[in-house]
């Protein structure tokens, strides 16, 4: 696995979406990295890391980002995790317990609720032309990962291609299993989750997610980021900063 390490401060490990790496989290980083020693890895099966062994489950992930965590953090730490890798982290703070202490979710899966209907996603070939392929990614980014067409810019393209090309780990159906929920009972951590009222996995529909965390962790934090899509973390960074940093008790 490859880790990447900004700032200092307490440890805040920030695990990334499927089909995604570290760049995911690359517009919140240089804010969090003010307060802590940001760790973000590409999990195994995405970016530079090596690819999990067979089979490819979120459970496998999980084990190995909780032998990672064991030689690159000691003691306590908080963690943060988008879509898919909220689902690892809720598995990992799992599995590490009291070493975890505050756990934030940014739109997480694993509930299982069914994805919200989207068009198709245009395919994507390696016959395609440079400029073609730039633009399927950017009709795939709007259809599923960012709301207002207008923040597809450069450098999201980018990044969703590179990730794309290079994620060897498919999430299957874990996104719309109860992989998290189940899990949810055993972590430790203060936990808060933050869903976006225009991502396209949820259909704007919030409280149902709402009801179906609070059903197993009644003290679980819902927070809603009004006007973003999935990658939120991304598109609306100055306000998933703020709500990243309020739900971690460390705001100045």
């Amino acid at each position: 696995m490859v880790w990447r390490t900004w700032g200092h401060g307490p440890p805040l490990v920030l695990l990334h979406g499927a089909s995604g790496s570290w760049t995911h989290w690359i517009r919140n980083i240089p804010t969090l990295a003010e307060r802590f020693s940001v760790i973000v890895p590409d999990m195994p099966g995405f970016g530079d890391s090596a690819a999990p062994p067979e089979p490819h489950t979120v459970e496998v992930l999980a084990e190995a980002m909780t032998k990672g965590l064991d030689s690159v953090v000691t003691g306590p730490m908080d963690m943060a995790g988008f879509s898919f890798g909220g689902i690892v982290a809720g598995h990992v703070a799992a599995q590490v317990g009291t070493r975890v202490h505050s756990l934030v979710l940014f739109g997480a899966g694993g509930l299982g609720l069914p994805r919200a209907p989207t068009p198709p996603l245009q395919p994507i070939t390696a016959a395609m032309s440079a400029e073609t392929m730039r633009r399927a990614h950017r009709a795939n980014l709007a259809i599923l990962m960012i709301a207002d067409p207008a923040c597809i810019d450069e450098l999201a393209v980018a990044i969703q291609s590179d990730n794309v090309r290079r994620a060897r780990f498919r999430s299957g159906d874990i996104p719309t299993s109860d992989a998290l929920v189940r899990v949810l009972p055993s972590v430790r951590a203060r936990m808060t989750a933050i869903y976006s009222t225009r991502d396209s996995f949820i259909g704007g529909d919030v409280e149902t997610r709402r009801k179906r965390l609070t059903a197993t962790r009644p003290d679980l934090d819902i927070r809603v980021l009004d006007g973003a899509g999935h990658w939120a973390i991304y598109e609306a960074a100055e306000q998933a900063n703020a709500l990243l940093l309020d739900a971690l008790g460390r705001v100045r």
